[in-house]
Parts: structure tokens; C-alpha cells; sequence
């Protein structure tokens, strides 16, 4: 039997161990779910616990469940890199070979200026910074001299922030055009991010008008090749962006993970026209993992699991849910807010599926996709191995 429908649930930057490389991206010891674990004494996640997590790594609160619902193993990336484009591109089927250049010390002089003078903007900071602390550092001086906020990270992003009062999130998102648009060649940074902030001097906070601008996949995911055999589509949350729009049918902007797990639930009850629903939780990164909140990303971890238990009580028959994240974002390790070269899970569910199937240590991420691929039947020649086989009755 194969699937009629696959749901898949990016939870951003959950990454379960350390990578062979890691200790090249400067991330030996990075474990996000079992250091955050042990940080706070034990994570209750009964559901992923059900699916097969505890099977996967040692988690602490997190047992290795027998009898398990699900089907269970863990990824390594292939590509170069350990941000959200490199990630989900590979979840989608497509490994890129060389990583997209990062600015880790700002960007050259002569850039900013040809962006100043081509987007008619003046631009403050320039440097490697978490987002948080930039705009309690710059804000202030943003609205008082209204030049924009320009700064970077370890991954390959050009972010722009701004207040909202001051620079209208549409406005700041045709500044940030102008960036993608100049950003080719030893530029071509993976993303450009619009970081739209509000609030006063002591108390900013970015709203949930964040939108990125990504570049182009260098060939067909499994996204487009499902939307040309004639499959639908559908985004939830910073999917669309990811994918510059490519090979989706509907998106649906979300501002929380509840938001994107309620919009999940939605679809999987209520619309019977979408064949691949593909969604990202993007709050365990861009809220935690980023200020090294390790208390507030396991409280997000067992909101998830909740929603979780809800949204499989809906699922058909014929649904496979998988459970994948991107990258790491380890919020113990103190010494940095980047992203962790990591391992990710994998969970697998279906009505209809088996159970219990230990999946291995699979080599790519793109084995998502090739399972896509197998269970659709798409002309795709992703690298990677399906696991469709393993899993079907």
C-alpha cells in the first residue's frame, strides 16, 4: 500500500548530536534536544517518545518506548553548511556542493555603499550579530537617524532590520529586493531576511512580519516535480520563502508554532486537495535556540508534542507524517547563538504503515525526498535512498 497524502514537520534547528564535521563548524559537542534535556532536568514528550525519539538518542525523560508507534532513525546532511537553505533544500532532494559564502567580519565597504545608493537607504552595524541583541544595541540610534539596521551570522543571510513606525514592513521588504537583487556572484548570500521590530528604547521585539528572500534551487525539488505531475502543494509557515515560491500550490503565513500546528491540523482535517502538506516550526530557532534559552525551548518542545498527540488523532488512513528538522541550534552552548552542524531525527507515522521499524543512519537528508518521490511515483533522480519500502504493510 502506498500514501495518499504526506505530511511533513520541519521542527527548525532540533538537531539530536553532533555531526563526524562538527568540530570544522567550531560545534563539537553540539546536541540540541538531549543537552536541552538534561539542562532542565528531563523533557516530558509522550508522543515523540510513542513514535520512537527515545530510540534514536539517549534523551533524558524520554524513554525507548516497546511497543512504538512509529518508524525511527536519524539523518546526516550532506551538503556543505548548517543553515535553514541548505537543510530543507536537501530535505526536498536537492544537495548543494559548495556552501553559500558567509560574511562573518561584515560585508565589504564597497557593497554597502553600491546597497545604499541603489535602495536609497543608509545602513547601520554591519557586523556578525544575534538579532536580539542588535536592535536593543542599534535601535535607538535606527529611529533617531532612520538609516536600517544591517547585520549577518554564521549562516550565509543578509538581515535588515527595522521598525515598523519608522519603515513599514512593505516598504523595508522592497529594501530588502534591492539587496537580493544586488547579492549575485561572490555575494550571492543564501538568504536576504526582513527582520521588521517594534516596541521602545529597553523593550524591541521583532514581529512576525519576518520574510525572507532566498535564492532560487539550482534544479527541481520534490516540490516541483510534484506540482508538475498535477499533485498539490501546500507551504505552512517559512516553507514558501525557503522555496522562493517554487513548486507550491497555497501558503499559509503563520506567526508561532502553534500557529503552523493548528494550520497543519486544518489542512490534514478539512481540505482533501493537497497530496504534500510541508511545514516548518520555525520558533525553536529564531526564538530559542538563537538566545540561548534552553528553558523556553523544552517548554516549546512539550507544546509540540501536545499538538502533536492532537494532529494524529486526525490524520487518514492513507497519511504519512514525517518529523525531520533542518540543522541544529544548541542553546547550552554559551559561547556562540549560531546554528549546530548536527544529526536530525527522523519519525515516521501512518495508520497504515509499520511499526516499530528502526530506519538507521541514513546519509542524506534528500532520503525524504526520494521517498516522496517512490511513494508518487515522480520521475526524480535524487540522491539518496527511499525508506518507503521499509515502512509500507
Amino acid at each position: 500500500m502506498k500514501f495518499g497524502r504526506v505530511i511533513i514537520i520541519v521542527i527548525d534547528a532540533c538537531g539530536i548530536g553532533e555531526l563526524p564535521d562538527a568540530a570544522i563548524y567550531g560545534d563539537k559537542g553540539a546536541a540540541t534536544i538531549p543537552n536541552v534535556a538534561k539542562a532542565v532536568g528531563g523533557l516530558k514528550m509522550p508522543n515523540c517518545q510513542r513514535l520512537g525519539l527515545g530510540h534514536i538518542v539517549a534523551i533524558e525523560g524520554v524513554k525507548a518506548t516497546i511497543p512504538t508507534l512509529g518508524c525511527y532513525g536519524k539523518m546526516a546532511e550532506k551538503a556543505f553548511g548548517k543553515d535553514s537553505i541548505s537543510g530543507h533544500w536537501e530535505i526536498a532532494g536537492v544537495i548543494l556542493d559548495k556552501p553559500y559564502p558567509t560574511f562573518p567580519d561584515g560585508f565589504p565597504k564597497e557593497l554597502v555603499e553600491k546597497f545604499e545608493q541603489t535602495a536609497g537607504v543608509k545602513v547601520i552595524g554591519n557586523m556578525a550579530a544575534s538579532g536580539t541583541e542588535i536592535i536593543n544595541v542599534l535601535g535607538e540610534t535606527h529611529l533617531q537617524t532612520g538609516a536600517i539596521i544591517l547585520y549577518t551570522s554564521a549562516d550565509s543571510v543578509f538581515q535588515l532590520a527595522a521598525h515598523e513606525v519608522l519603515v513599514p514592513p512593505e516598504r523595508l521588504y522592497e529594501i530588502c529586493q534591492v539587496a537580493r537583487n544586488l547579492l549575485v556572484g561572490e555575494y550571492a548570500v543564501g538568504r536576504v531576511i526582513a527582520r521588521p521590530f517594534e516596541g521602545k528604547k529597553g523593550a524591541f521585539v521583532r514581529t512576525a512580519n519576518r520574510k525572507d528572500f532566498a535564492l532560487k534551487p539550482p534544479s527541481d525539488t520534490m516540490l516541483d516535480l510534484m506540482t508538475k505531475s498535477g499533485r498539490k502543494v501546500l507551504a505552512i509557515g517559512k516553507i514558501y520563502d525557503l522555496f522562493f515560491g517554487r513548486g507550491i500550490n497555497e501558503r499559509i503565513k503563520t506567526a508561532s508554532n502553534a500557529e503552523v500546528m493548528q494550520a497543519v491540523s486544518n489542512a490534514v482535517q478539512n481540505d482533501q486537495t493537497y497530496q504534500l502538506i510541508f511545514a516548518n516550526c520555525v520558533d525553536f530557532d529564531d526564538k530559542w535556540g538563537h538566545r540561548n534559552d534552553e528553558k523556553s525551548f523544552a517548554k516549546a518542545l512539550e507544546e509540540f508534542d501536545i499538538e502533536l498527540g492532537k494532529l494524529q488523532t486526525l490524520l487518514r488512513d492513507d497519511d504519512l507524517l514525517i518529523i525531520t528538522a533542518d540543522h541544529g541550534c544548541d542553546p547550552t552552548i554559551k559561547t556562540s547563538t549560531d546554528h549546530t552542524r548536527e544529526f536530525v531525527p527522523l519519525l515516521v507515522y501512518g495508520k497504515n504503515a509499520k511499526r516499530g521499524v528502526q530506519l538507521g543512519n541514513r546519509k542524506t537528508f534528500s532520503d525524504v525526498a526520494c521517498t516522496v518521490a517512490d511513494n508518487f511515483k515522480l520521475l526524480a533522480r535524487f540522491q539518496g535512498d527511499s525508506f518507503l519500502k521499509a515502512i509500507i504493510t
